[in-house]
C-alpha cells in the first residue's frame, strides 16, 4: 500500500501505484499518475498531465510538471512522460510540452542534480547525468549516456548525441555529435569523450574509430557535406560508433559545435 503523510495534498483523480511514498507537505495534482515504488520527498510537487513510471525519486522543492515557461502556451494539458528509475534532486524543474497533445519525454536511469532545468518539449534518453545549475532549452534532444556539466546552458532545438559530454560552464548553441566532448562559450568540439567511452566499456577499436571520425569532423577544415562523404568511405563505417555519428550528421540540426 502507498504511504501518504497527513500533511501532503493528493488531489482527487491522481493515480498512485503500489508502495508509493508521499512525504510531508508534498503536492500531487489531480492528473498525475505515479508508478510503483515512486518516492516524493517532503515539499516536492508533481502537477499537471504527468505520467511517471516506477522507482522514481523526487527530492525536496523539486517541481515535476507544472506549467511551461513558453509564452506560446495557450491552455490545455500538454504532457510530461517519465520512465523508470530517475532521480530529481533538490529544486529541479522539468516542464511539460507547450501544445496540447505534445509531450516532454524523459527516459530511464537519469540523474538530474540540484537546480537543473528541463524545458518544454525536450526529449531525453537514458542514463543522463545533468549537473547542478545546468539547463536545457525547449525542444532539446538528448541521447543516451550523456553528461552535462555544472552550469551548462543548452540552446533550444540543439541535439546532444549519445555518450557526448558538455563540459562545465559551457554555452551550447549547436549540436554536439555522439562521443564528442564540447567545451567553451560558445562550446566547440575539443576531443572525443574518451573517459566516458572507457567507463561505458567501449573496446579500444571503437575509441580509435571515434578519434579518427573526430579528426575528420574538426581537424581537416571540411564542411558538413564533405565530412559526411569522407566518413561514408571509411572501412570503419561498419562499426557502430561511426554509423551512429553518420546517422546523427544526416539529420537536420543547428550545425555542429
Amino acid at each position: 500500500m502507498s504511504s501518504i503523510h497527513p500533511s501532503a495534498v493528493v488531489e482527487k483523480g491522481a493515480e498512485l501505484g503500489e508502495d508509493v511514498v508521499v512525504e510531508a507537505f508534498c503536492y500531487v495534482g489531480g492528473m498525475v499518475r505515479l508508478g510503483d515504488n515512486c518516492r516524493l520527498r517532503h515539499h516536492s510537487t508533481v502537477d499537471g498531465n504527468v505520467c511517471m513510471g516506477q522507482d522514481n525519486e523526487v527530492f525536496p522543492y523539486a517541481l515535476i510538471g507544472g506549467k511551461t515557461h513558453d509564452l506560446k502556451y495557450e491552455g490545455g494539458a500538454p504532457g510530461l512522460r517519465i520512465a523508470n528509475h530517475n532521480v530529481f534532486r533538490e529544486y529541479v524543474t522539468v516542464h511539460p510540452a507547450t501544445q496540447s497533445g505534445d509531450e516532454t519525454i524523459v527516459g530511464s536511469n537519469n540523474l538530474l542534480l540540484a537546480y537543473s532545468h528541463v524545458a518544454h518539449d525536450c526529449r531525453i534518453g537514458d542514463h543522463l547525468i545533468m549537473s547542478s545549475h545546468a539547463a536545457l532549452g525547449g525542444h532539446v534532444e538528448v541521447g543516451d549516456h550523456v553528461n552535462v556539466g555544472w552550469g551548462v546552458g543548452v540552446h533550444q532545438f540543439c541535439r546532444l548525441g549519445s555518450h557526448c559530454m558538455a563540459a562545465a560552464c559551457s554555452k551550447v548553441v549547436q549540436d554536439v555529435p555522439p562521443f564528442v566532448l564540447a567545451e567553451g562559450t560558445p562550446a566547440e568540439g575539443r576531443s572525443i569523450n574518451k573517459i566516458g567511452m572507457e567507463r561505458a566499456d567501449f573496446p579500444a577499436s571503437s575509441i580509435a574509430a571515434a578519434k579518427k571520425v573526430f579528426k575528420i569532423l574538426y581537424k581537416q577544415g571540411l564542411n558538413r557535406s564533405q565530412a559526411l562523404r569522407e566518413l561514408e568511405s571509411l572501412p570503419e563505417l561498419e562499426g557502430s560508433v561511426t554509423r551512429e555519428i553518420v546517422a546523427f550528421l544526416k539529420r537536420d540540426g543547428r550545425g555542429l559545435a
